[in-house]
């Protein structure tokens, strides 16, 4: 018998987060919960929205679990928040980690994250707790994720970093091997990462330029 689950979110993050735990999972999603003043249709995916500060009693956490589907909105600090608050009213946070994800790390991962398909996660890797790592990853050996970090697609983290809590890594962004991430940095999409990153840094990528040659005067395309 699969374990009820309530997810926090009603948007595209929600939506996937049903799927996922749906498809994929020892969890049977029972309920969506948001702020009250967010909810604007009784369902969502054919389940009951209920205001978050009523939840626990249409659903209790003697009897239910939660995941927070939030996305990196306010460098994470939303999904924390949310995070700290379902923890209050004594959920147990889930975690979603894909049956097609490659995870060599002994299950050393926290709760409420969110692993998606085709991520690698190598032996001694640690992850924390309300972390996302969407799909098609790296995460090297030795590697430690602080809590409520989001890391984005075909991100490459190579051998024993550090990243510290509340980091928002880009689309193929890459990060050498034995540096460290400060607390809420942003590395953006495409970024190369050689140095250690002081905490609450940019570090954007370059963007490619559009060439002067428009398309209908290239040759052999």
């Amino acid at each position: 018998m699969k374990n009820p689950l309530v997810i926090f979110g009603a948007g595209d993050i929600a939506q996937l987060a049903h799927y996922y735990f749906m498809s994929d999972s020892g969890y049977d999603v029972v309920a969506f919960t948001v702020d009250a003043a967010y909810i604007t249709e009784p369902t969502f995916c054919g389940l009951p929205v209920v205001a978050f500060d009523r939840v626990a009693e249409a659903y209790p956490p003697t009897s239910h679990d939660c995941f927070i589907a939030l996305s990196y909105a306010k460098l994470n600090a939303l999904r924390k928040e949310k995070y700290d608050a379902a923890k209050a009213f004594g959920y147990r946070l889930a975690s979603y980690i894909s049956s097609r994800a490659t995870m060599l790390n002994d299950n050393h991962v926290g709760e409420n994250c969110f692993i998606l398909e085709d991520n690698t996660v190598q032996p001694f890797a640690r992850i924390g707790n309300n972390v996302t790592l969407w799909s098609g990853n790296h995460i090297g050996h030795h590697t430690t994720i602080r809590d409520h970090v989001f890391i984005a697609s075909h991100t490459v983290v190579s051998g024993g970093v550090e990243i510290g809590e509340q980091c928002f890594i880009g689309v193929n962004a890459t990060l050498r091997d034995h540096i460290s991430v400060g607390a809420r940095c942003v590395v953006g999409a495409g970024a190369l990462l050689l140095e250690n990153a002081e905490p609450e840094g940019v570090y954007l990528g370059t963007a490619t330029e559009r060439s002067r040659v428009p398309s209908v005067r290239l040759r052999k395309i």
